[in-house]
């Protein structure tokens, strides 16, 4: 990296249209460690809760530059639907995923879309609160027809190119997923989804003249670890995050409150080890909090049955995932959808629909101990496919080192009943993908399930067609 004099700096940013930035001033390491007090203990907890969009966002863009070796724009995509190995929060094993992490300190960036053709395109633009910014694809701003657009950074006022659309980000660091997904078994389906991901373009505007050639990585088979631990490294990433963007005026009070535990503009986030210790049991309480209201305390969607829904997400949905209601930042809402997931839409579409289960009729959690069963019954309304994946309760993320992590209706080896329904079973000895229409577990490890509908039918909506609860087994020799 070449350094310029300040002077000069500031004459390049203002011909950018970019705001001169203040002096960079040198961070202080914090004063002698204080005690652990219940102030600290208050405010490490609500803290955790807060920054957990932050904490989030920033494992993924580890994993993006450790596990994919990648730089900034560089585009990663999943020639096949993901395995265990793809960690990041309730990832399902249909689509092909595209993923790059974007930073605009350095002036706009340009994104081209290819047109989504017949593939079934949906995909979102995510600041670094995982706000959505906008959505692509055939339910898109692009309307699957594709374009290109320019991501420009906070204040920017520069000029924007002929032919592009501009999307103006309130924060330095973004990041873009883009889902493409095969309604059918068909391998040209999954061989038109690589193409189109090969297409996608990530450069600086100011390259546009030359644009460099595009890096693609291939993540499938290779590890992308990027969920958040819920421990004390969790703080770690809330104050460097912070560090990194510009302070929005409704988080100034948190901002405030976030001193009490050393984290501060200007000065480097150093707890004490006993500082740390109070930390990781912060986020470990606030991690049972969230497993419990994330996974059971949702709003029951067959009378009688276990499987549940998040709609009192709605109107937080329709209001594109800002978590602003009313006169509130519903930051409790906003931490349990970031445990559980990521990349949320700007516009609320009907492409599919979801429910989970986490316990059993008995109100037991699902363990990985045991082996459970689930009756599909026939004519499912799904107007594409279904499918149904198994994740960790504690992280979100699949279950690691198994074999199989999910099983969709499309899957050439799927055992279909005589009268057209299908049995699942869930166990720890599962066989290979396809045979008896087994999902892994792992013992010791409490699990739940996701059940997709993809082109959901009315028979779902007015609840004439129910899906059983999961069940365990009786006990049977292999």
């Amino acid at each position: 990296m070449i350094h310029r004099k300040a002077s000069c700096l500031a004459l390049a940013l203002s011909l950018a249209g970019l705001p001169a930035a203040s002096p960079a001033q040198p961070a202080t390491a914090s004063a002698s460690a204080s005690p652990v007090t219940p102030a600290f203990e208050r405010r490490a907890a609500e803290a955790a809760v807060w920054g957990m969009p932050l904490a989030s966002f920033d494992a993924m863009r580890d994993a993006y530059f450790r596990d994919a070796g990648a730089q900034y724009n560089d585009i990663l995509y999943w020639s096949r639907p993901s395995d265990w190995k793809n960690q990041t929060t309730t990832a399902n094993s249909t689509s092909h995923y595209v993923y790059a992490n974007i930073n605009l300190r350095g002036g706009p960036v340009v994104f081209a879309m290819p047109p989504s053709g017949k593939l079934s395109v949906y995909g979102n633009l995510q600041d670094a609160w995982q706000i959505p910014v906008e959505d692509f694809g055939l339910a898109g701003i692009d309307e699957g027809k594709g374009g290109a657009f320019l991501l420009t950074p906070p204040g920017y006022a520069g000029p924007v190119p002929q032919g592009m659309r501009e999307l103006a980000m309130a924060t330095y660091n973004g990041y873009f997923l883009i889902r493409l997904t095969p309604v059918s078994s068909d391998p040209r389906e999954a061989a038109t989804a690589n193409a189109l991901a090969r297409q996608i373009r990530l450069y600086p505007l100011s390259a546009a003249a030359a644009p460099p050639p595009q890096r693609y990585i291939d993540m499938s088979d290779k590890l992308f670890d990027g969920i958040a631990r819920m421990d004390d490294s969790f703080f770690d990433r809330v104050a460097k995050m912070l560090s990194e963007e510009p302070p929005a005026p409704r988080d100034m009070v948190m901002r405030g409150m976030l001193r009490t535990i050393g984290i501060e503009a200007g000065r480097a986030f150093a707890p004490s080890p006993e500082q740390r210790a109070a930390l990781a049991k912060a986020a470990a309480q606030i991690r049972g909090e969230l497993m419990v209201d994330g996974q059971v305390s949702r709003t029951a969607w067959w009378p009688g049955e276990q499987w549940s829904t998040s709609a009192d997400l709605l109107p937080l949905a329709k209001g594109g995932f800002t978590f602003e209601l009313g006169d509130a930042l519903r930051i409790d809402e906003r931490a349990w959808f970031y445990f559980k997931a990521y990349a949320s839409p700007k516009r609320l579409g009907a492409a599919t629909f979801y429910v989970t289960q986490a316990k059993d009729p008995a109100d037991a959690w699902l363990a990985g101990d045991r082996d459970y069963g689930l009756h599909i019954p026939a004519k499912v309304p799904a107007g594409q496919f279904w499918s149904v994946d198994v994740y960790d309760l504690e992280t979100s993320g699949f279950l690691r080192d198994v074999p199989v992590v999910g099983i969709d209706s499309n899957e050439p080896g799927l055992r279909v009943n005589k009268d057209g329904s299908v049995d699942i079973r869930f166990s720890a000895k599962a066989s290979p993908r396809g045979k008896d229409n087994r999902i892994s577990l792992v013992p010791g490890k409490r699990w739940f399930a996701m059940f997709r509908f993809y082109g959901p039918k009315p028979a779902l909506f007015d609840k004439s067609w129910v899906l059983p609860s999961i069940r365990q087994l009786p006990s049977q020799s292999e």
